[in-house]
């Protein structure tokens, strides 16, 4: 089992910034890739980043490329979504997840085993 715990979300004004962090503890070694995902009141979740423990970030959603970077730091077990030029769109509920088994599509749900409570980010007008 893997536990993740996210932190950091808050309510910022457009334009501004937040980092959040996803702590992990348990079985980490298991999990190659954290990924983590947002979801809207009434929208489904999407992707939004991924990272693989073990070298650099997979991809970013278009929607968010060029304002958010994910990062890692093993040896806190910590992953890191800094986000820039926050729009209020990008208001959400953000989870962090982890694989199990070595997924083929990071930027699917599906694909993960273990997710996070979530962390509420939101982007005033």
């Amino acid at each position: 089992q893997v536990q993740l715990v996210e932190s950091g979300g808050g309510l910022v004004q457009a334009g501004g910034s937040l980092r959040l962090s996803c702590a992990a503890a348990g079985r980490t070694f298991s999990s190659n890739v954290m990924g983590w995902f947002r979801q809207a009141p009434g929208k489904e979740r999407e992707f939004v980043a991924a990272i693989r423990w073990s070298g650099g970030s997979l991809g970013y959603a278009e929607s968010v490329k060029g304002r958010f970077t994910i990062s890692r730091d093993n040896a806190k077990n910590t992953v890191y979504l800094q986000m820039a030029s926050l729009k209020p769109e990008d208001t959400a509920v953000y989870y962090c997840a982890a694989d199990a088994s070595p997924l083929r599509r990071y930027w699917s749900s599906y694909e993960y085993d273990y997710w996070g409570q979530g962390t509420q980010v939101t982007v005033s007008s």
